[in-house]
């Protein structure tokens, strides 16, 4: 078995102890669009594909270039390409990292009737200062590409010069770094790439901050199992129950 086949696999098997939600079945063709984050593929989304799948949903993942364009050249790419994909059906949004960004951006200049919800994960909507720091040095776009270098914090960043999205959404936040560096540039509490106070979006309808890192939460069960409830009922569970589950799936993963 290859390496990425083990890696799929045990994340399905632990994703089995926080199945979905789901309060109504989705209708025949109802879509979640998933949007990846920079410099990665469909492939860091493919756990979330199949188990929103066994829930009843269409699934688009599609990979785009995340460091050749700029972040509304990429929107039209990335989103454009899956809404036309689409038809007429009613179509929901799961995204990770700039992937959120990419969303913000498309329906910035756009509108789709057929748009129901969204679930942004890690989105740096108030940008990062790790590209502040990278744009300090002068390396920012050679090592992010033009998209990734507009990720700025504070006004200058195209993360603030973007309108809500005016999509029912929620936001998914980490708050565990595997990067002690990383970390020491950003306010705490933070997912190594982006802080807790960044992903905050105008609009949102919830809001919720996971003990989970920033490059891989979007396989974690819980983060998984809190996209598919919000895509059901149009919020997270911040129940005692939920809570008590993220730590002990904090616990397990620091346990190896």
């Amino acid at each position: 078995m290859s390496s990425l086949a083990a890696f799929l696999r045990d994340y399905a098997d632990r994703a089995k102890a926080f199945p979905p939600r789901v309060e109504r079945a989705p209708e025949k063709g109802e879509t979640v669009v998933l949007l990846h984050g920079l410099a990665r593929t469909r492939l860091s989304l493919l756990l979330m594909e199949r188990v929103l799948r066994r829930a009843g949903y269409r699934v688009l993942n599609h990979t785009y270039r995340s460091t050749d364009s700029t972040i509304s050249d990429l929107a039209e790419k990335a989103v454009g390409r899956a809404l036309a994909e689409v038809g007429d059906r009613p179509v929901h949004f799961v995204t990770h990292s700039m992937g959120g960004i990419l969303l913000r951006a498309w329906f910035a200049a756009n509108q789709d009737a057929r748009a129901r919800r969204a679930v942004l994960i890690a989105p740096p909507n108030r940008g990062s200062e790790i590209v502040d720091a990278l744009h300090e040095l002068g390396i920012a776009e050679t090592a992010l590409g033009p998209a990734g270098a507009a990720l700025r914090a504070g006004p200058e960043g195209e993360p603030a010069q973007l309108p809500p999205l005016p999509l029912i959404h929620g936001v998914i936040a980490g708050t565990r770094s595997l990067n002690p560096l990383s970390s020491a540039l950003l306010p705490e509490p933070n997912d190594g790439k982006v802080s807790v106070s960044s992903t905050i979006s105008a609009g949102a309808t919830d809001h919720i901050a996971l003990p989970v890192t920033h490059t891989l939460m979007m396989n974690d069960p819980m983060v998984i199992w809190q996209t598919a409830r919000f895509l059901a009922r149009g919020a997270f569970d911040h129940s005692a129950r939920a809570s008590r589950l993220s730590r002990d799936r904090a616990a397990l993963s620091l346990k190896g």
